[in-house]
């Protein structure tokens, strides 16, 4: 059926339109969200639970033809969460997020019936065609940077963060997060809420809506075998005390054979009663939540319930999915709405939350920020020794001093990191007071045993809006880097400035000896190395205490980047004044040795890492004492030292051009040989190798761990010893 006039013009390019539903003219003759109002008032009356049923359907109609548009998206998951997600509309809980990046088209529908999608100029369905999976228009999985919506999503295990992120930055508002039973079995989703839960119990105003559909994207979901008394226990034992479970299959008038049923299939009776079951439970649920119970609601019905199959067939559209396929038209009319239905779901769209996501939304707007003032940098003697990591953590006891909201994470603790002034100052968030411990439920250190739940909230909280920092050795750093790399991604896109999301990472391969090579991993500086590219990444490299100081400070009062430091929690020396490591820390590098003169050339130093000097300076006595000029060169911030063109700096939210030019670059570079030295991989001295004019150039850097008894030990096992260099230096001058 093709558009009438009487159809809104936002529905131009609905391909189908369909009859009236029996006892539309009695329920929804007007808009049961009503204006000025941003909820429905009643979650048992008639009126909304068939308009909730009219919402449902109307985005199950919109997720099947805009992925059919293309041949490509994933309608299924989203089809069988969708009288939950109208539901959390009709209540006015519309900060939404999720943990299934495949249920984007669903929710790109919900930010188009809003209105939220003009603001990017989709007016219409014909223009939410055209966008969708398209440049510069609706990704193909979630992205904060999409009007109205909250966070990314692409892997799974994530959405929870964010959920837990928005509860703990604005008490009283629910942030509900679907959480597809396909990926139950990924890292950490209950595990983290439940560490959540313990440190913040207060906290309880978010919501995991469980999307129970029995299948997974090829095949069925590994908790489809439960029955609902053990998918009730599953959750209540990760401590939620309340859990709210609506079954379609309670419903079914049509003896359908699966544990799962569709509800599409059902009478309209029927329909309208499990409606009307899950509104009432969200609403249960919800309230509950909202009132300091720990609460999670389950909607369980077949996968792909409303489109155009069902199952992990329903998963994935390809291009034999296409507008014009019988499968796929059928579909379509099933789920076909009357121009008065569209015009319904709009309104209550609309007034819903109290407007359109784009301005409701809790991160479309900047949130307020403490001042932190002047960072109160203890400035260390050239020439003493001194802990980096400790020096470190004297700034970070002071930022939490003066924002409350700031949260530091850390899975390992901040003593084995050196960083003890950290919990003195700002106390470990635990239910159990113990002053050995530094533990206070107020604490401002939050410590569950995984990174991923550690690098799940920190980059959350910096997504959101909020100062955050997280804390590990880089060995484990790995284990929650997906989740950063995510944020940064969404920050590199965002419409508004947020804190960027900041790390440190204790450099232990070369501390590590006596651990032997499950804590000496330094290979994730090349994953570092590679984002650098992105435009909106920065490892920083502090060769010492002055500089690590420097760092924090340049990375905590920067916006939408990643800033990642690399330090010892070794007694090392000081090479830099601090405005000397100011001055590295903003243009890439600078020198910290010179040779006064050397009749046989100069060779020159780029060296990224801390306690890695050491040996560098055995190769300066030993290259000095044959006649060498040596130059010691700190590469501090290797992103500085890219040419402008290497890096997609303008494409991302607050762009930075800040690079070296060739004048300042060869001045610290040029000499007759060059050693690219890291105590880590070599991939984060690219920029260096890439401009430097030294016909002779080599790398010294990190191959594999091993059990020692020192750091020479392990520094001798890598090739990384004084001696080493030297005769490399010889070798290269011939």
């Amino acid at each position: 059926m093709t558009m009438t006039a009487a159809a809104p013009k936002f529905c131009e390019g609905i391909q189908y339109f369909g009859p009236a539903w029996e006892g539309f003219s009695q329920h929804a003759k007007a808009a049961v969200i009503k204006e000025g109002q941003s909820a429905i008032g009643d979650a048992g009356a008639a009126d909304a639970a068939y308009q909730t049923l009219l919402m449902a359907d109307a985005l199950r109609y919109l997720t099947l033809q805009t992925c059919g548009s293309k041949g490509s998206g994933h309608p299924g998951g989203f089809a069988s969460s969708a009288e939950a997600y109208a539901s959390l509309v009709m209540l006015g809980h519309t900060n939404i997020v999720t943990e299934v990046g495949h249920h984007a088209p669903g929710f790109y529908s919900a930010m188009f019936l809003d209105t939220s999608l003009e603001s990017m100029g989709i007016t219409n369905v014909t223009e939410l065609m055209a966008r969708f999976r398209e440049k510069h228009g609706l990704l193909g999985h979630l992205s904060g940077a999409i009007p109205g919506l909250l966070a990314p999503a692409g892997p799974l295990g994530q959405g929870q963060h964010f959920a837990m992120a928005g509860a703990l930055l604005h008490p009283g508002k629910l942030f509900p997060v679907t959480i597809g039973d396909g990926g139950m079995g990924e890292p950490y989703v209950l595990n983290s809420m439940m560490h959540f839960n313990t440190a913040y119990p207060k906290v309880t105003n978010f919501l995991p809506t469980l999307i129970w559909n029995g299948y997974s994207q090829e095949h069925h979901s590994m908790v489809s075998r439960f029955t609902n008394e053990e998918m009730i226990a599953y959750w209540k034992g990760h401590g939620f005390k309340e859990v709210v479970l609506v079954d379609a299959k309670e419903f079914d008038d049509t003896n359908q054979p699966s544990a799962y049923a569709d509800s599409s299939y059902f009478s309209h009776k029927q329909r309208l009663a499990f409606a009307a079951a899950v509104l009432k439970g969200v609403d249960k649920a919800a309230k509950s939540a909202l009132g300091g119970t720990l609460t999670a609601f389950i909607i369980k019905q077949m996968k792909g319930t409303g489109v155009h199959t069902v199952g992990a067939k329903s998963h994935n559209l390809y291009p034999a999915d296409s507008l014009d396929k019988p499968h796929m038209i059928e579909g379509l009319k099933r789920r076909a709405l009357p121009p008065e239905a569209w015009t319904i779901v709009r309104e209550n769209f609309v007034r819903a939350g109290g407007g359109p996501a784009v301005r409701t939304a809790v991160t479309e707007h900047v949130l307020d920020m403490a001042p932190l003032g002047k960072m109160p940098i203890h400035e260390y003697a050239k020439g003493e020794k001194a802990v980096p990591a400790t020096a470190m953590g004297a700034l970070v006891a002071y930022v939490g001093t003066q924002d409350r909201r700031f949260v530091v994470t850390n899975a390992d603790g901040n003593e084995a990191s050196a960083m003890k002034n950290i919990n003195d100052a700002l106390k470990i968030r635990h239910p159990t007071v113990d002053p050995l411990y530094n533990q206070m439920p107020d604490g401002q250190v939050y410590e569950p045993l995984n990174e991923d739940a550690c690098a799940g909230l920190a980059s959350a909280l910096a997504l959101f809006g909020s100062r955050a920092l997280w804390l590990s050795y880089e060995s484990f750093a790995i284990n929650g880097w997906p989740i950063v790399q995510t944020v940064t991604q969404a920050m590199a896109e965002l419409r508004r400035k947020t804190p960027s999301i900041v790390t440190m990472f204790t450099a232990g391969a070369l501390e590590q000896g006596r651990n032997g090579w499950t804590h000496q991993r330094p290979e994730i500086e090349n994953y570092f190395a590679a984002q650098m590219r992105n435009g909106n990444t920065y490892p920083l490299f502090p060769c010492d205490a002055n500089a690590i100081q420097a760092a924090y400070d340049y990375a905590t009062n920067s916006f939408n980047k990643c800033m990642v430091i690399i330090a010892s929690k070794s007694p090392l020396p000081v090479y830099m004044s601090v405005e000397e490591a100011r001055n590295a820390v903003e243009t890439g590098a600078a020198v910290i040795y010179e040779s006064k003169s050397g009749s046989k050339g100069t060779v020159v130093f780029a060296v990224t890492g801390d306690m890695v000097f050491l040996p560098v300076f055995e190769a300066r006595d030993k290259l000095e004492a044959d006649g060498y000029k040596v130059r010691i060169v700190a590469v501090v911030n290797p992103r500085c030292l890219y040419r402008p063109t290497d890096i997609a700096w303008d494409t991302v939210a607050e762009p930075d051009n800040k690079f070296m030019d060739d004048a300042h670059f060869n001045a610290l570079f040029d000499g007759d040989a060059l050693l690219a030295v890291s105590g880590g991989p070599s991939a984060v001295l690219e920029p260096v190798l890439l401009r430097t004019r030294a016909a002779k150039r080599d790398t010294f850097a990190w191959k594999r761990g091993e059990t020692t008894a020192s750091p020479a030990e392990i520094m001798e096992f890598n090739g990384l010893t004084g001696e080493a260099m030297a005769k490399r230096v010889k070798a290269m001058a011939g």
